[in-house]
């Protein structure tokens, strides 16, 4: 099969937890569904196009920043409260606004090596022309989190099976566990992510729609150790690849 393969830089960036409020935590590595959505933004899709993504990468530390958060309690305006004041959506009475500070975890020096597989192989050229010339800058994370594209190429992807052990040190990665059997085919230390991928609208009625995401187990590995006679995907330039 033919995949688009990245290598992309950014220099302090926040992969969000959903779960994070008061402190946003960070991924070590971009969920699928924010590389999915940067692809989707850059080439103007209409609608879902389905695709199988590989993640890789590292980073070389981690900090601390503050953030402005907004707190939407809709609550009934009070000045002594409130900073900010809005018309609710029947524009018969203000509701209020909180403004406070808070902090987000930032990973820096982040390089990141990505696989895009689109089911529909015909959109290989599409998003291979919009990645290399975007309309605007490409981001992953948050909107002012800028990627640095240093390569984008098209490449084949192999299916082979190990006939010896193999260190993967260069990267980090997502594994999804449905991939491997982690007690015979590979060693690793890491932790199990429930990663968002993409999601549908599921009608809650009144007009309400909420968006249920698919997910996909996966580990986030380090040090990571393929058994002998395991398979794995490759890339034309020797690159594992864990699709997702």
């Amino acid at each position: 099969m033919k995949a688009i393969k990245l290598k992309l830089y950014q220099n302090m960036v926040n992969y969000r937890k959903p779960t994070s409020f008061q402190l946003k935590e960070t991924y070590p590595l971009p969920p699928y569904s924010t590389i999915i959505g940067m692809i989707h933004y850059a080439c103007s899709f209409d609608g879902y196009q389905k695709m199988d993504v590989s993640v890789q990468g590292k980073h070389f530390s981690k900090v601390n920043d503050l953030w402005t958060r907004y707190e939407f309690a809709c609550a009934k305006y009070e000045k002594a409260r409130h900073q900010v004041k809005v018309w609710d959506d029947s524009g018969q009475k203000y509701k209020g606004i909180t403004i406070g500070v808070s902090t987000a975890e930032l990973l820096v020096d982040v390089e990141l090596l990505i696989h895009i597989v689109p089911n529909d192989e015909s959109l290989i050229e599409i998003i291979y022309d919009n990645l290399l010339f975007p309309e605007e800058y490409l981001s992953l994370g948050r909107r002012e989190d800028i990627v640095r594209v240093d390569e984008i190429k098209v490449v084949d992807i192999e299916k082979s099976i190990l006939t010896e052990g193999e260190q993967l040190e260069k990267y980090n990665a997502y594994i999804p566990i449905n991939l491997y059997n982690l007690d015979e085919e590979i060693e690793t230390t890491g932790t199990i992510y429930n990663i968002n991928k993409n999601y549908e609208l599921k009608d809650l009625g009144r007009g309400k729609t909420v968006r249920n995401w698919n997910k996909v187990k996966a580990m986030h590995g380090t040090g990571i150790f393929l058994y002998e006679s395991a398979e794995i995907f490759k890339d034309e330039d020797g690159n594992p690849v864990f699709l997702a």
